[in-house]
């Protein structure tokens, strides 16, 4: 399909630099197959699911992963995006060119790195020196890695520790945060449970290629970044019985249905799973494992926005997405949610 297909015209306005306080007063766009779409707040949630149904979650944790050095007088931006070892990342350059393999780049605090490989896509493979792990050496060195549309408008403060990380979080690796599970409280929690909606969690470390744009024509020529991902037997199976049982999986976030999507068989079983996963789902694409999603609003011709398409149909999600931007909904990380229920 071709890319412009998924383009629209959103107010700069419209992006949120900071999230809704208490979390789970953002507002909710609750955006059904057919009919009417509805203007709600996130603590309206436990009305508009059934009892049985559950609530998918990732509980990775974002990490440090934006970190600023120098390699003799060139100064080096580098945002981490998949570990490869214990010692190994691949990240994202800034100033890229000036490096070359065997390089050492000192990012302050005692943290240096050596340029090892780099990659066709123009990243590289950091291997951080030293016997100390890499994930205390980001504690110590590294920044929160706000999305490019945040980071530009204002720098990253000691707030942003806390508003960019979930509930949930509970596994490090994540270099982008799993937005919509941002609104959840544990009183929200706690009220959906009073519901007999349930929960579970699985683990996808969000990699820094979610911020990509999309520079092919066409959707066939993009290919995505890979993320690690694990489902344990014990969730597959609790999954598996809910759906058995009439209950529906609603994937909180684009990451846990695409975890979730990659899991599970044309038999549409959810199974155990653990590696990378890349898929890329785009209109045309059949869903094996969700019965819904909840997420925030997303960029124009962007992966997500693509997915979110081929959950409900391009002409629906184009309908909501101007209802939202005419009635002054907040997108991207920080901003508003949307519930679809196909």
């Amino acid at each position: 399909m071709r890319v412009d297909l998924f383009d629209f015209d959103l107010p700069p306005e419209r992006i949120a630099l900071r999230p809704a306080r208490p979390r789970d007063s953002a507002r909710l766009l609750h955006v059904p197959g057919k009919g009417a779409l509805g203007d709600l707040h996130v603590r309206d949630l436990p009305g508009l699911l059934r009892k049985g149904d559950v609530l998918v979650f990732n509980d990775t944790r974002v990490i440090p992963a934006q970190l600023e050095g120098m390699r003799g007088q060139a100064r080096i931006g580098a945002t981490l995006h998949k570990r490869e070892d214990l010692r190994r990342w691949q990240a994202f350059v800034r100033n890229g060119k000036r490096l070359s393999p065997g390089d050492t780049i000192d990012f302050g605090e005692g943290v240096m790195a050596l340029a090892e490989v780099r990659h066709p896509d123009g990243s590289w493979t950091l291997a951080f020196q030293g016997d100390e792990p890499v994930e205390i050496l980001l504690e110590r060195a590294g920044r929160m890695p706000l999305p490019p549309y945040i980071a530009s408008k204002r720098p990253t403060d000691a707030a942003d520790r806390q508003d960019y990380q979930t509930m949930f979080a509970a596994r490090d690796g994540a270099v982008a945060a799993p937005t919509a599970a941002l609104h959840f409280t544990p009183g929200l929690l706690e009220a959906l449970a009073d519901a007999g909606i349930g929960h579970e969690t699985l683990t996808l470390h969000v990699g820094a290629g979610t911020f990509l744009p999309v520079k092919a024509e066409d959707t066939s020529d993009h290919a995505m970044h890979p993320e690690w991902g694990r489902i344990e037997q014990e969730t597959a199976d609790r999954l598996n019985a809910v759906r058995a049982g009439g209950g529906r999986v609603i994937a909180v976030g684009t990451t846990s249905l695409r975890l979730l999507e990659s899991a599970a068989g044309e038999d549409r079983v959810i199974r155990p799973f653990a590696g990378d996963t890349s898929i890329f789902i785009t209109p045309g694409y059949t869903f094996r494992a969700i019965d819904g999603l909840m997420t925030n609003f997303h960029l124009p011709k962007s992966t997500l926005f693509m997915l979110v398409s081929a959950l409900m149909g391009l002409d629906r999600m184009q309908e909501a997405y101007a209802h939202a931007i005419r009635e002054g909904y907040r997108f991207y990380s920080y901003g508003d949610a949307s519930l679809l229920l196909s």
